[in-house]
Parts: C-alpha cells; structure tokens; sequence
C-alpha cells in the first residue's frame, strides 16, 4: 500500500484531487510512470480527524489536468498509481455493474462471459414451503444476495431499487455499456437486462393471493464451497408485509422503466404490483419475519413497514396516476420514518424520490420531500467538512454495512445536484467515491480489482472456493465497523481502534468484508451520476 492516500479509481482532468496523509509535510509532487516531476505544490494541515484517529495533510492537486497515470509523492513516501482520464468513473461503473452478473443464481457462468471465475450451473431444484414441506416451488434464478447463497426479497428490492432509479437519472451512464453478459447486444441496456434476471426471480415469489415470500435459503449458510457444490435442500420461507410492499413498490418502479422496451413485460410487473398492494391493503397489520427454530440463514427481518408501504403506494401512484395510490400515499405519511433513506431496512427515501420525479402529485408533499433531501445534504455536508478524509460519516455510521452508508450518503448529494439543481454537491458526492476506492484512513479501496491496493480477500464463497489467486472483480466490501462483530474480526483488532480503522481484509471478518448486492447498487448509482 501507499502512504498517500489517494482515489486508485482515478480522477477525471476537470475534477477535484485531493491526497491525504497521515503525517506531517510541508510540499508534495506529481510524478510519471517514467519517475519525471510533472507538478509541485504545498500542503494544507487539515488538523485531527475524530474517526481516523489521524492528524491530516492535504495535498490539493485539482489544477493539474494532464491525462495519464501518476502518483503524489511527499517526503519518503509515495501513493499508488492512479490515473487521470475522462472515462475513468466509466471503468469503475462496468466494473461495480459486472458484478451482478457474477451473482447469478441457478445458471452456469460461462468462460466467454465469466472467464476464469466461470462456474457450473447452481441451486436448481424445486424449494420446499418450510411451512409445509408438502408444498414444492420452483425458484431458480436471481442474485446470491451476498456472502452466502441465500436470496432475499427486501435486499433483491432495495438493490434494484437503486440500479433502476440509476437507470431513470442517468441514463447515458449505462446506455453505453458493453457489459458481457449472455444478453448483451439486445433490446435491453445491459444493466436492465442484469435487472431482468433478478425481477424474473422476484416474481416467482409472489403468492396467488398477492403475499410474497420473504426469502428462499437453504437452512443453513453453506460451507465455503462453489455454488455449484451446494446441494443442500432449498426452502422458502413465510411471507412478510414488509417483503410484500417491498415488491409491489419495486415491480411498479420497474413496470415505468421497462415501458419503452417491453410492454407486455411492463404489464406484468404493474399488475404484480397491483396484486400485493391489494394483498398489503386488506392486511393492514405489520407481518414481520423471524427465523423460525432451525434455520440460521440471514433474517433481514424489520420491527414496521410503514416506510415500505409508502414506497408501495409512491411507486404504484407515479406508474398509475391513480387517486387511491395519492390518498395512500398521505396515510402513510401520519406515521414517522425517514423520508432519505435508501437503505435495506429504511426505503423511505426510494418513496419520497418517486413523489418528486412523478408527474404531478401534490406541490405541498412534493416541497417536502425536496427540502428533505436537500436538508439531509447540507447536515451531510457538515459531516464532511469536519472529516479530513471528505467522509460524510459519523462516528455510529461505521457499523456493519458502512460502505453502503457512505455510498447512500453519496446518493443524496447527487440527487440534490441532479435533481434540485445544488450544484455545489458534486464535489461532495465525488469525495464519498474517492473515500470507497482509497481516500481513508487505512489507504485501501474497497472494492476488488480497483487500485493497487484493494480488497482482495472478501468474505465472498465463489471468492474463496474458485482457487483463482485474482479475486472476482467490482464486489463492494461492507467496510469498517466499529462494533467488530465477528470473532476473527475482535481477534484481529484491538479494542478501542478509531471506527474508520476497523476494518480487516480477511475472509474470516464477516462483519467487515462481506459482500452484498445492496452495497453494490448504490455504488453502481453513484458512479453513474459521477460519469456524466
């Protein structure tokens, strides 16, 4: 690793460049591959950093514009290699994009596509109702959701979620993309044929009477093996609201996007909508979820769907227009949830996002909702402005999954550049990515195959069992947590470290290296905005 802490993504030539260091220095430079001085500047002390732990140097680089690959030098230390290009956001963008495919549940991944992490075909035989295993489905396909092979409806939800809104905002960002995937080179941009394939298993999971299902698993996490090799019994598990409106909103947000190229298809996913809005409707009551006594797959459980039966009735309303949805809409609004959220366990945001971008709806809610989230970004930017690093984090930011709340905190500011027209967000959506691929306390990138130093070990069982030295590239690790809670991971750092030092790239720190879906789609989000 480098003792300079730069963004190993890169930077385009008009953008802001700012290296960090952890130790005192009064000057830096700008050097080439070929070991010559292209620039020179001074530094800023930028004081103690409460996160970190680090007393901070920045070197402000942004004037510099020559394209190519370099690296800051100050003192005897030097950073990793980086480049200076237009299309750099775009390579990381395929590269974080990519990553779904790598996901796919019940298909082979072929050479030509996967190359070396190519795998056989995986988790295709029927699933048994864990209520009455009498009862067989058939529920192949989709995305394994993170570390493990489990799928899971508000996680699967909340990933498209931020790939399809991606779609909607940033469209020239993926109609570009040469992915390749089975389905490249039809209809479909192949980010939304890559959607496709987890929507298709997501409607598989939908009860006749409009219920969904909250997740299909085996019992137990499989061991570390291909997936290929895990043949344990697949079940699926009791149905939840939260999973319910979760779908409907999803299967209504995707039904506008895939309007203009399919249809029938967009039909489909409005009359499932439909369907479990309905079902949500004559079921007012909160259905949450537990594991039940025997298996010990992830829960995703929640403790209300307020928040998600308002997405419900956001999304149903700007794909319909429908009175009943608007009137639903402001029901849910007398309950009190985060209106900014983007997260898996906290979709409120997703809803309040769909308010505004919809066709007409009420100026006073729509008000609302825009003051919400610029709000929310002027309280983020605070945050980054008192962290040397540009984090817009807090100290209880830094727990499982934080990666995804940096990059949902990345969202905000883009959507309030993007959509409200608060141009001075960019540079702090910028620095967020900057944070993911290298600008924080321990210099690394977080997402594997980006940088010199980078993630390479991830809590990830393809990862692990393929005995591919290289690790599948553009997975988003979950980042430091400060509450360090697996075994390995309390074993490994000590007590009392700064939160945004606790992290260990190791396989066995499961709170901290893990891989989810829903970490990778807001960074696919992010980067798409930042590309344009």
């Amino acid at each position: 690793m480098g003792d300079i802490f730069i963004s190993q993504a890169g930077y385009r030539p008009d953008s802001v460049k700012m290296a960090v260091m952890p130790f005192p220095a009064e000057t830096f430079e700008i050097v080439g591959t070929d070991g010559c001085v292209r620039a020179a500047g001074s530094t800023v002390c930028a004081g103690a950093d409460k996160n970190s732990g680090d007393v901070l140097y920045t070197a402000n680089f942004s004037d510099f514009s020559e394209k190519g690959s370099f690296r800051i030098r100050a003192g005897n230390m030097t950073s990793e290699l980086f480049e200076i290009g237009e299309s750099v956001y775009e390579k990381a963008l395929d590269c974080t994009s990519k990553a779904f495919y790598y996901l796919r549940c019940g298909c082979g991944l072929l050479e030509k596509y996967a190359d070396r992490f190519r795998h056989g075909v995986c988790h295709r035989s029927l699933g048994y109702l864990w209520e009455n295993k009498d009862i067989s489905m058939e529920i192949s396909g989709g995305w394994h959701d993170a570390g493990d092979y489990g799928r899971y409806v508000t996680a699967g939800s909340c990933a498209l979620a931020h790939l399809l809104y991606g779609y909607i905002l940033f469209p020239d960002a993926f109609d570009r993309q040469k992915l390749n995937i089975p389905e490249s080179g039809g209809v479909l941009p192949d980010i939304l044929a890559e959607c496709r394939y987890e929507l298709d298993w997501l409607l598989k999971m939908q009860r006749e009477d409009g219920a969904v299902y909250h997740k299909v698993t085996t019992a137990h996490h499989a061991p570390f093996i291909m997936p290929e090799n895990d043949r344990a019994q697949m079940f699926v598990f009791p149905i939840s609201s939260s999973a319910a409106a979760d779908f409907a909103a999803v299967c209504a947000l995707a039904s506008r996007v895939y309007r203009q190229f399919d249809s029938d298809y967009s039909d489909r996913l409005f009359e499932a909508a439909q369907k479990s809005f309905e079902w949500l409707e004559k079921n007012p009551g909160f259905i949450g979820f537990n594991n039940p006594p025997g298996c010990a797959t992830g829960a995703y459980g929640e403790s209300c769907d307020d928040d998600n039966r308002f997405w419900a009735a956001a999304e149903l309303y700007a794909a319909s227009g429908d009175d009943e949805y608007q009137e639903a809409v402001k029901e849910t609004l007398k309950k009190d949830f985060s209106l900014t959220d983007f997260g898996c366990y906290s979709v409120g945001g997703f809803g309040a996002l769909s308010y505004v971008l919809g066709a007409g709806g009420d100026s006073d809610l729509i008000k609302r909702f825009e003051d919400g989230f610029v709000d929310e970004a002027y309280r983020l930017k605070e945050l980054a402005d008192n962290c040397g690093y540009g984090a817009a984090m807090g100290e209880f930011d830094y727990c499982w999954g934080s990666n995804m709340n940096l990059l949902k905190h990345g969202m905000i500011f883009a959507i309030a550049d993007r959509c409200f027209g608060k141009r001075e967000f960019r540079k702090y959506a910028q620095a967020q990515a900057d944070v993911l691929f290298g600008v924080n306390a321990l210099g690394i990138s977080y997402v594997t195959g980006i940088g010199g130093y980078s993630c390479k070990y991830p809590h990830l069982r393809p990862a692990y069992a393929d005995e591919v030295e290289e690790c599948i590239p553009g997975m988003v690790s979950g980042g430091p947590n400060r509450n360090l809670e697996d075994p390995e991971a309390k074993k490994i750092i000590p007590t009392g470290t700064p939160p945004m030092k606790c992290f260990a790239d190791n396989v066995g720190c499961y709170s901290l290296n893990e891989i989810a879906i829903y970490w990778n789609s807001p960074a696919v989000f992010l980067l798409a905005y930042l590309s344009l």
